[in-house]
């Protein structure tokens, strides 16, 4: 299977808002911009799936089998043998191209060096102030809110997603391990029952969270079976049939074979018709 194949997500409806559409069900296109580069792919006898750097610096698991519903976790490292400088998690439901994004900038950041992706957030560099990763959404419409004492959050025009931002102090082994991280985002009508959500930990660099809410907050709708949006959430989205391709316009080359194929058409005007009841015809006069 082709890079290219690995990335494809397909379906007969398109899905509108995006957040509103939930995951495929398969994490190949996910996968797919790690393993590009070579990084290791491991599986356990019951089919997770770990992917690692060369350098060990950067470790993802795919945990269908895991003990919680974070499907997705993605810790790095400064020291492979140390803990976690941050931590990422995307439940299972979270729509397959939301984990792309953030796989695919992951990808990137490593590829440039541990500036890009082991630096943490600061707002003393405008090149790394959190509220970078507030802008896509601020830009599509989403508007500020304060929800609770020491959080403040951006709500999608619908109120069906919310990206929370805690402040204080938190605990690093919580973050890595439950929602209760730096940043929280989450899809449905409740916090405690959440349709999908994703965490990130205070370290985590802001071009990976960027690249997490410029996918989130993109208006282009996302393909999917129609079976497979049967979550309530598929009420409240717009699904639009995905027509089938149009035929190919007919090159000068197709119109010329076509042209050749057809049978030759005998020209009878010229050609006398006869008849039981016909009379031989005069012959015509001499020069």
């Amino acid at each position: 299977m082709t890079p290219d194949e690995l990335r494809t997500i397909d379906g007969d409806v398109y899905v509108s808002p995006r957040y509103l559409a939930g995951s495929t069900g398969f994490g190949d296109p996910a996968l797919a911009p790690l393993l590009d580069l070579g990084w290791d792919l491991e599986h356990d006898e019951l089919c997770n799936a770990y992917v690692s750097s060369p350098d060990r610096k950067v470790r993802l698991g795919f945990l269908p089998e895991g003990e919680d519903d974070g499907l997705w976790r993605i810790n790095a490292y400064k020291d492979p043998f140390g803990p976690p400088v941050w931590g990422v998690c995307f439940n299972e439901d979270t729509p397959t191209e939301v984990v792309l994004a953030f796989t695919t900038a992951l990808a990137k950041a490593h590829e440039q060096g541990s500036d890009a992706y082991l630096v943490p957030p600061d707002p003393r560099h405008s090149d790394r102030d959190p509220f970078l990763a507030v802008v896509p959404l601020i830009n599509r419409g989403w508007h500020l809110d304060r929800p609770r004492s020491g959080v403040f959050a951006t709500q999608s025009p619908d109120g069906l997603a919310r990206l929370e931002f805690t402040s204080g102090h938190l605990d690093p082994a919580a973050e890595l391990s439950t929602r209760d991280a730096r940043w929280h985002l989450w899809v449905g009508s409740s916090i405690d029952f959440p349709a999908w959500y994703a965490t990130a930990s205070t370290d985590t660099p802001v071009g990976l969270l960027q690249a997490v809410t410029d996918c989130v907050a993109d208006p282009t709708p996302v393909p999917r079976w129609r079976e497979d949006t049967h979550s309530y959430l598929a009420g409240m989205a717009r699904l639009t049939p995905i027509l089938p391709p149009r035929p190919p316009s007919p090159t000068p080359l197709d119109v010329q074979r076509a042209a050749a194929r057809k049978p030759a058409v005998l020209n009878t005007s010229a050609v006398p018709r006869w008849s039981s009841t016909s009379r031989p015809a005069r012959p015509g006069a001499r020069r």
